[in-house]
């Protein structure tokens, strides 16, 4: 509103020969009469209509975080290394801590494939429909954890901060959505260390690294 008025203002200034290279007087007393008019259209709304308009308004931060931003194809170690550090919710820290302690030592593309493992899972009716109930389905039951970490009675203590802060890059990064474009959909996978009886029920997608993907 008050932008368009002072638009209209500088307009009318320059035709009428106001508005020149040096502020005038009388350039100074239109723009001070514009301001009052400005004021005096909000105190003549009511409060509803002013809450409508402050509602319906964009919020936007004086000095805004940056965020990691989703990879325009498949992504890489220089990409990951550009993206500024990340913070999250409790999904957000449900997925770190599952691609830490399951993945932290496998390339871009092992992380990136076991976060769209998890969050598969979240969209599929067969499982818990957010990140920590994926993460933690059948902890504290004998052979029934779904992430080795979570029932190996090994204490979950993050020594390493550089690879905390790289798979929580990608953590938040997949929860922003991006795309998965690595397991064709997978909602199973292993290492290829062990070969697990449920493994010859499923299809195989993908092998990536030390694991191997299924759907």
């Amino acid at each position: 509103m008050f932008r368009s008025l002072l638009l209209a203002a500088v307009a009318a200034l320059t035709v009428t020969g106001i508005a020149r290279a040096e502020p005038t007087q009388d350039a100074t007393i239109a723009l001070a009469a514009l301001v009052g008019q400005e004021r005096a259209s909000f105190d003549a709304l009511s409060p509803d209509r002013l809450e409508q308009i402050t509602r319906l308004a964009p919020k936007r931060s004086l000095f805004p975080r940056a965020k990691p931003e989703a990879p325009v194809g498949p992504p890489d170690e220089v990409w990951l290394s550009k993206q500024p550090a990340a913070t999250g919710g409790d999904d957000w820290r449900c997925l770190t801590q599952a691609l830490y302690f399951e993945a932290r030592g496998e390339t871009h593309k092992g992380l990136f494939a076991v976060a769209e493992v998890i969050l598969n899972r979240v969209d599929s009716a067969r499982f818990p429909d957010n990140v920590c109930g994926v993460v933690n389905q059948g902890t504290g039951r004998r052979h029934a954890c779904q992430f080795s970490f979570t029932c190996d009675g090994v204490p979950e203590v993050v020594n390493n901060r550089a690879a905390w802060e790289r798979v929580g890059k990608v953590a938040r990064v997949m929860i922003d959505g991006a795309p998965r474009m690595l397991t064709a959909g997978a909602t199973f996978y292993h290492t290829t260390a062990v070969n697990p009886h449920w493994a010859s029920a499923f299809a195989q997608t993908a092998q990536i690294g030390v694991h191997k993907f299924y759907r």
